[in-house]
């Protein structure tokens, strides 16, 4: 291992400072999940796609529709979008007494009003604010960039993210509501967990047939319906099902026939994680941001997001997989071959330096530093790759536009999380 990062420093600085840029390859959009696509699949699997497809458009209908009734209804011009914030306005570490009080409660109370038909919840929304009104959109309504447009399915670009697990929506949503149902009584308990058990069906409902779960459900085309491994987004549905199926503390409310379906889905949804664990020259090694639903190979999502292999979404995986109590040998094996990667494009010694009025990030020698991963990795060298907004693909993150080099995370920390926590788990479960 010693002998590869000291391989990868040599090229990552020593490299001649006249070296013109390298572009070493083009961003291939994601492919969506179309009828055209399933067709292609063995006739045993296309029943399951297809009424999983049908099911989708039916919603986004009925969606559409109700809110479109909604409006039909009201007299005055629509309210505007609901007002813009994060999922820092859910806060799930307070004392238990908080979410007793005024404040918890509007929270909850909002949180009730702005779930869609289907069950979910849109993205970037404030939940301090009023709750919403007849004919408010679900969602802050976003206009998308250009670039966005020709990969999305859609027959209004503003209908977007209605309905999301991207930026830690809906799971959060469903955390608050569990945690003030136990707080409330009478009817804001009831609807509050009428609201929860109404969302962990739209979880289990936009599950895939394989397992695994898009970004944006009902559908909305192209990379949005890749497995959806970016941002953790996976891994937190499978984190709040676990919790579900437990039946525990905040969950014990939970009917025991629910609990028993979210057990389910979450042997689906690891069976997939193992499954899409990509293998290179005979040895598992880590996952991609997205995975395409029906070849579960990486696949590209923003112009500047190639597919790849993901050192931050595969630690993720890494720790949910060593959550699985009573681990079968092949989670364990998956685990460790999935360290022992990480472990061997770590980057040790270096820092990913802040911007400055003179110099955009980089990477900087830092004598004694903890180790620090690339983002990204190719799917042959396992080299460290960067996207530009052009969707070239480079091996040198100099190469970026100052506004993707200084507005993204090319490196990070975070698979040092997943090696500390294998370091007691690999000695309950030692490699076979």
């Amino acid at each position: 291992m010693r002998m590869i990062c000291a391989a990868l420093l040599a090229l990552l600085f020593t490299a001649p400072a006249t070296a013109p840029a390298k572009v070493i390859g083009q961003m291939v959009p994601a492919q969506p999940l179309t009828e055209a696509r399933i067709s292609s699949l063995p006739p045993a699997q296309r029943a399951f796609w297809t009424a999983y497809l049908r099911r989708s458009h039916a919603q986004r209908a009925a969606d559409k529709a109700a809110l479109a009734a909604e409006r039909q209804r009201i007299t005055a011009p629509p309210p505007a979008s609901p007002p813009e914030g994060s999922t820092k306005s859910m806060p799930l570490d307070r004392p238990a007494e908080w979410y007793r009080s005024d404040e918890a409660r509007r929270i909850a109370d909002n949180i009730v009003t702005y779930q869609t038909p289907a069950g979910g919840w849109g993205k970037n929304q404030d939940r301090t604010a009023p709750p919403r009104r007849p004919g408010e959109s679900y969602v802050i309504i976003e206009h998308l960039p250009k670039e966005a447009l020709p990969d999305i399915i859609t027959d209004d670009s503003r209908w977007a993210f209605v309905g999301t697990i991207d930026n830690d929506a809906t799971t959060t949503e469903l955390r608050f509501l569990a945690r003030a149902q136990g707080a409330a009584s009478g009817q804001s308990a009831a609807a509050y967990r009428a609201a929860f058990l109404k969302g962990v069906r739209y979880l289990l409902e936009a599950q895939y047939p394989n397992g695994g779960w898009p970004q944006i459900y009902p559908l909305q085309g192209g990379y949005h319906d890749a497995l959806t491994y970016n941002d953790d987004a996976i891994a937190d549905v499978v984190g709040l099902l676990m919790d579900v199926a437990a039946r525990k503390g905040d969950y014990a409310f939970v009917p025991d026939p629910m609990a028993r379906r979210a057990g389910l889905a979450v042997d689906r949804a690891v069976a997939v994680i193992l499954a899409s664990q990509v293998v290179l020259n005979g040895k598992r090694t880590g996952w991609g941001q997205q995975h395409d639903p029906l070849t579960l190979a990486p696949v590209g999502a923003r112009n500047f997001e190639p597919a790849s292999l993901s050192s931050s979404e595969s630690s993720t995986l890494l720790r949910l997989l060593m959550r699985v109590p009573n681990p079968s040998p092949r989670i364990v094996a998956a685990v460790h071959d999935g360290i022992a990667w990480l472990q061997s494009v770590a980057i040790p010694d270096v820092e990913w330096a802040k911007a400055t009025e003179t110099q955009p990030r980089h990477l900087a020698a830092k004598p004694g530093a903890g180790a620090v991963w690339s983002r990204f990795y190719d799917l042959k060298t396992m080299r460290p790759i960067f996207g530009d907004r052009d969707k070239t693909i480079h091996d040198d993150v100099d190469d970026l536009i100052p506004e993707r080099r200084n507005g993204y995370s090319w490196y990070g920390t975070s698979p040092a999380s997943a090696i500390n926590t294998y370091a007691k788990w690999a000695v309950a479960h030692p490699r076979g």
